[in-house]
C-alpha cells in the first residue's frame, strides 16, 4: 500500500449535517420533492453549498422504480456530483449508503456525499400494491405463491425466538411502548399519542404472535445525511467503524433464528472502531417489528438471551438510562418511508452526539453510538459506530 493511499484511508468521514422531512400521511409529496426538502436541510445544517457536494448516494424508492434514480434526483435537485449512483439493500440501505460514503471520503474519491432517501409510500401506492412489492423479499417459487406477507415472515422468527427463550407475546410490547414514548418528543414523528402497555397488548392481530402495536406504520417522508471529509462546525461526529454481514436472502434459507449475521456486522464495526460494546452509550437499532428490535439487541450482544425484556423494564434504554435507544421513535413510531425510515436512526445518533437533538437532547452527553439496521428479513446486516472526535 503507497504511503499516499494510507494517507488517504486515515482520512474520518465525518457526519457533517442530517436533514429530515416529517414523517406520516404527506399529500401531493413524491419522492424527488420529499428527497430534495431533506437535502436542503442536511446541506443547510452542515453549511454547505450544492457545488460542494461531489458525491451523491441515493436509496431507491419503491413509488418511483426509475433505473437511475440517483441521476433522477441530480437533476430535480440541481446537483452535478462528480460520483452518483443508487443503491437497495431493504431496510438496511441507509447504513450502507453511509458506509460507502465513508469510504469514498476515506478513499479521497470524494470530499462531501449527499446520502439521501425517501418516499410517498403511503400516499404514493394503495394498500394492495404496498403488500404484492414488500412480499417479494419472499423466496420467488415457495414463500410468495403461498400468500406470505412481511409480518408473517417476521412472526414466524417471532414465535420460534419466543419458544426457544420461553417468553409469550406480551413481552413484545413494552418495545412498542417505548418507542412510542420517544416519538412524542419529535415534532416530525408519524405516531405521537401514547401508547399504553394495555392498549398495545389489546390491539388486533396481524400476524400471530404480532398484533398491529408491534408493527411499524407505512409513512412519507424522506432523510439525508451529508458525509465529509471536514467535520464543520460544532462538535465534530465521525463514522469510526463499519461492518456488514449477508448470510442468506430468504427466510427458509436461514438455518439459525438467532445468528442471522447481525453480531458479525456488529463484530467488524466495533473492531475497525477498536472499542467493545461496553463503549458504547447510545443505541440506533432497526425495529421494522417489535421482534427485529429484540433479536437484534440480543444477537448483538446488548442484552442476554431473553433478556432485552428485562434491560428495557430496569430503565436501560430510556432517556435517561445508560443506553437510550431510538430516541426519535424509531420504525415504530417514528415512521417507516423506505430507505428513509432506517437512515433516521442514524440521523437521531448523529444528532444526539453532536448536541443538535433539540428538545430531545439526553441530559448526559454521550459519546459513542451503534447503529444497526437489517434488510429484508434479518438478511442484509450493516452496523457502524458513530463517536464524538
Amino acid at each position: 500500500m503507497t504511503a499516499a493511499v494510507t494517507a488517504a484511508l486515515a482520512i474520518p468521514g465525518y457526519v457533517r449535517g442530517a436533514g429530515n422531512t416529517r414523517f406520516g400521511r404527506l399529500p401531493g409529496s413524491s419522492p424527488l420533492t420529499l428527497m430534495a426538502q431533506a437535502a436542503d436541510a442536511a446541506l443547510d445544517a452542515a453549511r454547505l453549498a450544492r457545488a460542494e457536494v461531489d458525491g451523491v448516494l441515493c436509496g431507491y424508492a419503491t413509488t418511483l422504480p426509475h433505473l437511475m434514480l440517483a441521476d433522477r434526483f441530480c437533476e430535480f435537485a440541481s446537483l452535478q456530483p462528480a460520483y452518483a449512483h443508487g443503491m437497495a439493500g431493504g431496510g438496511a440501505t441507509g447504513g450502507l449508503m453511509a458506509m460507502l460514503a465513508h469510504d469514498l471520503v476515506r478513499a479521497g474519491r470524494c470530499r462531501n456525499v449527499l446520502v439521501v432517501a425517501g418516499e410517498n409510500r403511503l400516499s404514493g401506492q394503495s394498500r394492495d400494491q404496498s403488500v404484492q412489492t414488500l412480499a417479494q423479499v419472499g423466496e420467488p417459487e415457495i414463500e410468495v405463491p403461498n400468500g406470505a406477507s412481511v409480518p408473517a415472515y417476521y412472526a414466524l422468527l417471532a414465535s420460534r425466538y419466543l419458544h426457544e427463550v420461553g417468553l409469550d407475546a406480551d413481552a413484545l410490547s413494552d418495545f412498542a411502548v417505548l418507542m412510542r414514548r420517544h416519538a412524542a418528543a419529535h415534532p416530525d414523528a408519524h405516531l405521537r399519542d401514547p401508547l399504553s402497555l394495555q392498549a398495545a397488548r389489546q390491539a388486533r392481530p396481524i400476524a400471530s404472535p404480532l398484533r398491529l402495536s408491534d408493527c411499524c406504520p407505512i409513512s412519507d417522508g424522506a432523510v439525508a445525511l451529508v458525509v465529509s471529509a471536514e467535520p464543520g462546525t460544532g462538535t465534530p461526529v465521525r463514522i469510526a467503524g463499519a461492518g456488514q454481514a449477508h448470510r442468506h436472502q430468504h427466510l427458509g434459507a436461514l438455518d439459525d433464528v438467532m445468528r442471522s449475521g447481525a453480531s458479525d456486522a456488529a463484530g467488524r464495526a466495533l473492531a475497525e472502531a477498536g472499542c467493545a460494546l461496553a463503549d458504547i452509550d447510545y443505541l440506533a437499532i432497526y425495529d421494522s417489528f417489535t421482534i427485529t428490535l429484540v433479536m437484534l439487541l440480543e444477537e448483538i450482544g446488548i442484552a442476554p438471551r431473553g433478556q432485552a425484556v428485562a434491560r428495557l423494564r430496569a430503565g436501560d434504554f430510556d432517556a435517561d438510562g445508560a443506553l437510550p435507544l431510538n430516541t426519535h421513535g424509531g420504525l415504530l413510531a417514528f415512521g417507516h418511508s423506505g430507505v428513509a425510515g432506517g437512515l433516521m436512526h442514524l440521523a437521531e445518533a448523529a444528532r444526539q452526539l453532536a448536541g443538535r437533538a433539540g428538545a430531545r437532547q439526553l441530559p448526559q452527553p454521550r459519546k459513542r453510538a451503534l447503529f444497526h439496521a437489517d434488510g429484508g428479513v434479518l438478511s442484509s446486516h450493516v452496523s457502524l459506530i458513530l463517536e464524538t472526535a
